[in-house]
């Protein structure tokens, strides 16, 4: 599964934590690594410099080979938590995915 980090203007996205996203995408989809072929991750913050509760969101778009790409959201007050909520409803999409395609 290849990953591709996104951010806008407001982050900037330091090794270290580059490789923690990607590890807390691999723990958490590790799972369904043979079905995903690429998944793009898109941080924003909603409400740019100002400060705001849950106004990080986190946007992951899978895609699968042989099918449409889809993508989930999640907003948190950090990216960290925002991330988390995004993993964990992708997580859910793909368990419906992978139960649709074993049955065919």
């Amino acid at each position: 599964m290849t990953i591709q980090l996104n951010t806008d203007k407001n982050l900037t996205i330091h090794q270290e934590y580059e490789d923690k996203i990607k590890a807390a995408i691999n723990d958490g989809l590790a799972r369904f690594d043979d079905l995903i072929t690429r998944l793009e991750v898109h941080f924003t913050d909603e409400n740019g410099s100002k400060d705001g509760l849950e106004d990080k969101r986190c946007l992951l778009e899978a895609r699968i080979s042989g099918k449409e790409p889809f993508a989930v959201t999640n907003l948190g007050s950090t990216y960290d938590v925002a991330l988390n909520g995004a993993i964990s409803k992708l997580k859910s999409k793909l368990e419906t995915i992978a139960g649709k395609l074993k049955t065919h």
